[in-house]
């Protein structure tokens, strides 16, 4: 017994020591912003490396703001590669209002790193050159080592890897190098939050009723115990 409890202790104690050599090699620390993506085969939220691209998580992270994700799409579905959103200049249904575009038009310079593309990263999409990154983006659908050091990571999906599982079963056809879904997998909407905000909410209604308790029991006391 005591040797199985010791087996398990060390087990545990390498596996996480191997996330955070990762972690530490990789310099890549989750901020506490979230953004989802509402879409027609179900949710994506993922939250930003904003101490590996700080630019770039800059300007995605107000595009999200602006609602300039809203109405659209994944125009690429290459399974075990990549799903990527397309640039929002044009692939919106709806038209930009003046602020969407002026932040859509901006390029940013490329912010590459040592970390890895592995499945879940968030990288930006480009052109030739390293600093035209815009608003196109891919979630790594697997490994993918080639690319490492060539593209901008700036953050991984944190909840919806069913929905990605979902996007890699649908239909596909190939144009050119590109592998696309034959229907439009549209981004209805989006939003985003803050973790840390959140999670002191639920800590504050904990410590609301605690003190609430404990005022009711202080009085119990008087109460009963003082004259």
């Amino acid at each position: 017994m005591a040797s199985s409890i010791y087996r398990g202790f060390f087990l545990f104690v390498f596996l996480f020591s191997f996330d955070a050599a990762i972690s530490s090699s990789h310099g890549a620390e989750l901020g506490s912003a979230r953004v989802v993506f509402q879409t027609n085969y179900g949710d994506i939220e993922f939250g930003f490396f904003p101490n590996v691209a700080p630019k770039t998580v800059e300007h995605i992270f107000k595009l999200v703001r602006l609602g300039g994700y809203n109405t659209n799409h994944f125009f690429r579905i290459d399974k075990g590669f990549v799903a990527q959103v397309a640039d929002v200049m044009g692939g919106r249904t709806a038209p930009m209002n003046l602020e969407q575009r002026l932040e859509a038009e901006k390029t940013v310079v490329g912010e590459f790193s040592n970390v890895k593309h592995v499945r879940g990263i968030l990288s930006m999409g480009r052109y030739s050159d390293p600093d035209s990154a815009a608003s196109s983006f891919s979630i790594l659908l697997g490994d993918a080592p080639h690319l490492d050091g060539q593209y901008a990571i700036f953050g991984k999906v944190t909840k919806g890897d069913e929905t990605l599982k979902k996007l890699e079963q649908l239909p596909t056809r190939t144009e050119g190098i590109f592998v696309m879904p034959t229907e439009r997998i549209t981004i209805h909407s989006t939003y985003h939050y803050d973790t840390k905000v959140d999670s002191c909410e639920r800590e504050k209604d904990i410590l609301r009723r605690r003190l609430s308790e404990s005022a009711r029991e202080i009085e119990k006391w008087r109460i009963n115990c003082l004259p």
